[in-house]
Parts: C-alpha cells; structure tokens; sequence
C-alpha cells in the first residue's frame, strides 16, 4: 500500500455544476431552474484536506434547502432562492465538535467517552493500518473478544501490531463488531464491495411498486412545507438522526424509535432530536412489532438506517405491500445487497476503505480534517431525496425506495477532484472555534449550542429545529 501518492485529476467541476448534477440525479424535473435558485458564497480550499469537503457539503445543503423550497412552493408559498455560506458548510461536517450541551462538549457527557475516544488508526504486524471502533459496549466487546488486551489506546494499538490488517478486519467483524482496513483508492476499485459501490449513483431512487398519488394539500405562509407528512424513524448515530431532524425541522410529524436495549447516548439524542417524539420499539417484540405496523398505516415516509430488518417483516418490500406509497430511505455503509451488505459500519470505516484516508494521509493514513463527512452529507442527501420522491408521488403516485451509503458518499465526494496538496497543507485545522455563527436553544437536556442552520431563503425565514425529547417519552402512534 502506497502512502501519499495521489492521483491527478483533470480540471474540477464549480460548485454550481455539483449543484446541477445532484439535482438530475435525484431526478428533479426542471434541474436548471432547480440550480438558479441556489448560490454558494465562498469555496474550497477552507481546510487542510486535499478533498473538496466545502464544495461538497455547500451543494449537498444547498440542494437540500432549494427542495424544501420547491415542495413549500407546490404547496402555495412563494419562490424561494437559497444562499449557503462555504464556512457554515465546513462547520456542519463538525457538528458534533461545535455542539455544546449545558456549556460541555458533547464528548464528555457520554456514559463512557473512552468508548469513543479508543476509535484510531492502528498499525498492524504487515505494515498496513487499521481502523478500529468501539462506540458502543456491544462493539467494544467484539473488539475485546479478539484482540484480549486492555481497551485503552495502548491496549489496543499493541494487540493489533501483533495481527495482520486484513485478518484482523475479518476476525473483528465476524465477532459482529466493525473494523477495517486502511485500502488505496486503487485496491478499493478493485475490491469487489468497492466494485459495487462504486457502479451506483450517490443517491439510488427506485420506484419499488404502486401507490396512489398523493398531492399535496395546501398550506399557508406560517406553515412549514412539509407540515401533514408523517416520518416513521429508525434510526441511530448520525446520519439517519440529522436527515429526520431536517425533516422535522422543515414541518413533518417525526417519530424516532428506540430499541430500549440499544439506546443512542442522551448528548446525541439532544443534537439530533430537534421537533421529534421518541418512542421506544423493538421489533423482535410482538406487541411493539404490532404498534409499529399500526403507526406504518398512516406514515408516509419510513427511515432506517439497520440491517436484518427483513427477519422482522420490515423489509421496504413487505412495507410497501403493507402501506402503498410509502417511501422508505435506508442508510447503509457499504450498500444493501452488495458483498458488505451483511457488514455494519461508521462514518470513519466508509473513509479508511475507499482511499480518502491515504489521500489524507500526513504521517498516516487520516480522517478529514473535520474529523466527519460521510455522516452530514449522507444526511443532507438523504433528507433532499425525501423531499424530491413525496414531489413526485404527489404527481405520478408509486412507492419509492432511496438508498445512501457512508462509502458511496466518500466515493462522490473524491469524484469531484482533488486539490494540490501544496496548496491546503498551509491552511489552519478547525476546531472548537466555528467558522460561521451558532444558536442557541432551551432543550429537556438544558441549554444546547450548536451551528446554526446554514442556509438561507430570499424571502422567508428558515425554520429553527424544535423540541428535544427523552428516549421513550412519548408513545408509539400518531398525535
């Protein structure tokens, strides 16, 4: 495996063409108006990284505010045009760092912080690096099941020099914990889960069946536009949260689910639960399976971001045949059906498999100078699909499925080009200090401050998100 050689790219396509691109991909039906409705101020290099992360996450959250606009327009508002500012693009890619809860960071209020802070780059006995996560205790207990050694960073760093990266990977994972290896970007194209993410657009839509068409009903001007949409939400750190969190945010009636065995920490339900209910559902139980199927007759939009929910009948297909014109989105790391598909995964895995972390690389393969990227803008996407599906259910009906994967979204995301390495290496890392403003709201967990939304329309005010609430508060069904 190479270090830090790059790949040379050709000319690097303006932001207003990404803009553009996602929008066809998403299948808008009139993109070119779609793009004049969205300006970008600022642009990349803002950040150490050869990776065009502001570019990116500015058309990801532009297209994302100029969808809501569209819906809210359907629906009888007036025009919008959306303006996103680059730097308040880079501090959403570091939420997590950004967000403060009773004036502490988010780190330190984890049951265990040390769960998070094990998460490195290790060297292993061929040379090779690897990834290694141990988040949450069911994670953490797989990776001590392997490598028997204590669960500190020495610990770990000393077990895993004794292993070869690949087998490692592999004992790891099958012990149902997550891990992997450092690839280039060569021996990801060639690998077989990197075959098949890499074939696939950035957001996969694919009407699954028929549905009746569901046109939108009117609003008035204090309404938000999704106002009447109901999201069913099952979903856990981060990428599904944030994306039901926009929904919620933009007006739809958002009821997140819980497994009451496999909570989310209290700091991430507190930055991620903004205008949600939370209700606790475990599939594997009768009664709950059956209240989950009595909230599905009405919603209109299914998120989940887990595997093996067929072996609980709530695969998408079992769901539409339930619930016609439902639109489910799935999250994945390395896609559904794909040679990973059993494989579970995390926003710095997704970065370790496809290159960027080499491309990265300073005295060893590393994260985005963000520390995330896979998570926001796969949330974002995520989040602008929605909006763009219920827009053609409303016009030609169908149930829609749409697919975003952590791997998929690095792939995207280096597609777009790279930027000479001469001319980042000098520029300042992020860090607790934002780049653009933060907001401050009174939550169930105290105060809590964190970037303020990084948008804004021409002639309506961008809605703020709204309550958070504890874990099981609230009861599974409808208001």
């Amino acid at each position: 495996m190479t270090s830090n050689t790059l790949t040379t790219t050709g000319p690097t396509p303006p932001t207003g063409e990404i803009v553009s691109r996602l929008l066809r991909t998403l299948g808008d039906p009139d993109p070119a108006r779609g793009a004049e409705d969205i300006t970008v101020v600022g642009a990349d290099p803002l950040v150490p990284s050869v990776h065009r992360l502001a570019d990116a996450m500015s058309a990801a959250i532009g297209v994302f505010g100029q969808q809501m606009a569209a819906v809210g327009e359907q629906r009888g508002h007036r025009r919008q045009r959306v303006e996103v500012r680059a730097e308040a693009a880079i501090d959403q890619l570091m939420a997590t760092h950004h967000t403060t809860l009773s004036g502490r960071p988010l780190d330190v209020l984890l049951d265990d912080p040390t769960l998070l802070g094990n998460n490195d780059f290790h060297r292993a006995r061929d040379g090779r690096w690897i990834f290694i996560i141990t988040t949450y205790p069911h994670l953490r207990d797989a990776v001590a099941s392997v490598l028997r050694c204590p669960l500190d960073k020495v610990g770990i760093a000393r077990a895993a020099a004794d292993w070869d990266a690949f087998t490692l990977e592999e004992a790891i994972c099958a012990r149902g914990g997550v891990a992997c290896a450092v690839r280039t970007r060569d021996e990801w194209l060639a690998h077989p889960a990197g075959r098949y993410v890499t074939q696939r657009p950035v957001v996969e839509i694919e009407r699954v069946g028929d549905g009746p068409v569901r046109p939108f009903e009117p609003i008035g001007e204090a309404d938000e536009a999704l106002t009447g949409v109901r999201v069913l939400d099952l979903t856990h750190v981060i990428a599904g949260p944030v994306a039901t969190r926009l929904l919620a945010q933009f007006g739809a009636d958002v009821l997140h689910l819980t497994r009451p065995d496999r909570p989310d920490p209290i700091p991430m339900i507190a930055m991620t639960g903004g205008g949600k209910r939370n209700a606790y559902c475990d599939l594997r139980d009768e009664h709950d399976r059956a209240a989950f199927h009595d909230a599905l007759r009405d919603a209109d939009v299914f998120v989940h971001a887990y595997r093996g929910l067929a072996r609980h009948g709530a695969s998408t297909e079992e769901l539409v045949r339930r619930r016609p014109g439902l639109v489910t989105l799935e999250y994945h790391a390395w896609g559904a059906d794909g040679p990973w598909g059993e494989r579970g995964g995390f926003d710095q895995l997704a970065c370790s498999a496809t290159g960027f972390a080499v491309e990265e690389w300073t005295d060893r393969p590393s994260l985005p100078p963000t520390y995330l990227l896979n998570d926001y803008l796969a949330a974002y996407l995520g989040a602008a699909a929605v909006a763009t599906v219920l827009r053609r259910r409303a016009a030609k009906g169908g149930s829609w499925r749409i697919r975003v994967t952590l791997a998929g979204v690095c792939h995207w995301v280096r597609e777009l080009g790279l930027l000479a390495r001469e001319d980042v290496l000098g520029l300042p890392r992020p860090g607790r200090a934002p780049l653009a403003a933060l907001s401050t709201a009174m939550t169930d967990f105290g105060p809590l401050t964190e970037p303020a939304t990084p948008f804004a329309y021409s002639d309506r005010a961008v809605p703020q998100p709204g309550r958070r609430s504890p874990l099981g508060s609230a009861a599974l069904q409808w208001r």
